[in-house]
């Protein structure tokens, strides 16, 4: 099944490391980032991993719950948290899902439905493609999604900037422009008339062309 921006997530039920959970109850009201690896004691992700659990509470400030995924099973997920702590300076503490069945990695198009076998003697190259990032939003609807190669550790600081503006433009008639961070001026959504900005924005806009309207960040 392939996946696009404004899917539903996939729902399952699946065993982590805090216990069974299913992803749509486990979410919740809350944004969620759902970010997945190869396999267990691998390097790249042993410092994602590490990175992830550092900056745990930016996500938190945000409304926005981690979950990692690794196709191994979740006692070797407990093992790996002690290796994590001791090379990285920081434990996880979100729950990882032991994909043992592949059955989350391939709800979510990272391996083919008709993927044989299990997590069993399979190996990080076996599975090169389990290396995605999806945010999902309250309404369970998928937001963003990325794929990074196994040997290009992924920039979390990024997730962070792209939530940022997902959430802003959720609730304003805004869109943002290229390296965005928040605090920066914005750009006018393409669907609202000059007529309806007008009243959105009574500051005013900079106009570089009719199409490109800048305001600064509602607050």
């Amino acid at each position: 099944m392939s996946l696009r921006i404004n899917d539903i997530a996939p729902d399952f039920t699946a065993q982590t490391t805090q216990g069974p959970i299913r992803f749509h109850e486990w979410i919740g009201s809350d944004w969620a980032v759902l970010f997945s690896h190869p396999k267990d004691f691998t390097p790249v992700c042993t410092t994602e991993l590490g990175y992830m659990a550092k900056i745990e509470p930016e996500f938190s400030r945000r409304g926005a719950k981690l979950i990692g995924l690794s196709i191994d099973p979740v006692e070797h997920h407990e093992r790996w948290c002690d290796d994590i702590e001791q090379t990285q300076g920081h434990r996880p503490k979100y729950p990882m899902i032991g994909d043992t069945d592949l059955n989350v990695a391939k709800l979510y198009n990272m391996l083919p439905a008709e993927e044989p076998g299990t997590s069993e003697s399979r190996t990080a190259a076996t599975n090169a493609t389990v290396r995605s990032v999806f945010i999902i939003g309250p309404d369970k609807r998928i937001k963003m999604m990325m794929t990074y190669p196994m040997t290009s550790g992924r920039n979390f600081d990024e997730i962070l900037r792209v939530l940022d503006s997902i959430q802003l433009t959720a609730k304003h008639k805004v869109a943002t422009p290229v390296n965005w961070k928040h605090g920066e001026d914005v750009i006018i959504a393409a669907s609202v008339s000059d007529d309806d900005a007008r009243a959105l924005f009574p500051g005013g806009w900079k106009a570089a062309k009719p199409y490109l309207r800048v305001v600064p960040q509602p607050k």
